[in-house]
């Protein structure tokens, strides 16, 4: 049985993760969920995290802080945004009603352009924790790809980008889901795609199609097509963050194949990008929310 002093909690869209935590900061216990925040109503909430943590609450209710689209407005409670800049941890934590001792961190917004993040922050608030003092630009890859600009501790602007989502949707409901299904990736193919849009991104929407055409015509298979597809649209990203990260320092937060991709493309523009793996960043910016003691 583990008895933690506090619970760190990243709930996001499709997935609960859950650590319990000793008041140093380390972890005893990882456990996870697939009742992500898509998935719930309001009142099902409590109950998908008490089942989650289980006998973590054996000894009566832990504090628990949460991260992630928990906060969102389709959420548990919603917990409004900080605006920059300011640091990513700059509002308190917004507390939960029930009886479950459970406090959100606030996403961050922007007014122009209008942009918001939520998870990101924590995600920020801990790549600092593990590197003090560090300025310039964090990528952070997702379904919604963020940019951000941090300096003397604060996220000073950023800057979102629907990458993700786009090749899932791409991929999966436009007539590239022909060419694109499987798993074979071609790296070459990926290198030129970047490449193309990143000089130029006003041919995306023809190079897109060209993609089945070549399929098509020069039977270039599976392999190419979807390494294609991720360059081109990674390019674009790129094209349009470079006034973010040209001439910056650079990290990009997150771990497996997606994160490299941004630290491959980034490296053949000469800009070397530090990756920080996701979850540990997740877990110093919690840690960071703990000993904070941000309470509402």
């Amino acid at each position: 049985m583990t008895t933690p002093d506090w619970i760190a909690l990243d709930w996001g869209t499709t997935h609960l993760r859950g650590w319990a935590m000793s008041g140093s900061g380390a972890v005893l216990e990882e456990r996870g969920s697939a009742k992500g925040m898509g998935t719930l109503s309001p009142d099902q909430f409590e109950p998908a995290l008490r089942e989650m943590c289980g006998d973590w609450l054996d000894h009566g209710p832990v504090p628990m802080i949460a991260c992630g689209m928990v906060g969102a407005r389709q959420g548990w409670v919603e917990a409004t945004y900080s605006a920059v800049p300011c640091a990513p941890l700059a509002s308190q934590l917004t507390q939960v009603p029930g009886g479950l001792d459970v406090s959100i961190i606030p996403g961050l917004s922007q007014a122009e352009p209008a942009d918001v993040m939520r998870g990101e922050e924590t995600q920020i608030a801990g790549f600092l924790a593990l590197n003090p003092n560090w300025s310039g630009v964090l990528c952070l890859p997702g379904s919604h790809s963020k940019w951000a600009h941090v300096s003397a501790g604060e996220v000073v602007s950023f800057r979102s980008f629907m990458t993700g989502e786009l090749f899932a949707a791409l991929s999966a409901h436009t007539v590239l889901r022909h060419s694109v299904q499987g798993t074979d990736w071609k790296e070459e193919a990926f290198a030129a795609a970047v490449n193309e849009t990143l000089s130029r991104p006003e041919r995306l929407a023809s190079s897109l199609f060209s993609i089945r055409a070549a399929d098509l015509l020069h039977g270039h298979g599976s392999g190419v097509a979807r390494a294609r597809l991720s360059g081109l649209l990674i390019g674009a990203e790129l094209a349009a963050a470079k006034p973010y990260w040209l001439g910056q320092q650079i990290g990009v937060i997150g771990a497996g194949d997606l994160a490299e991709l941004y630290v491959r493309a980034l490296a053949a523009q000469a800009a070397p990008a530090t990756q920080a793996d996701a979850t540990a960043v997740t877990l110093a910016g919690l840690t960071a929310a703990w000993k904070q003691g941000i309470t509402s």
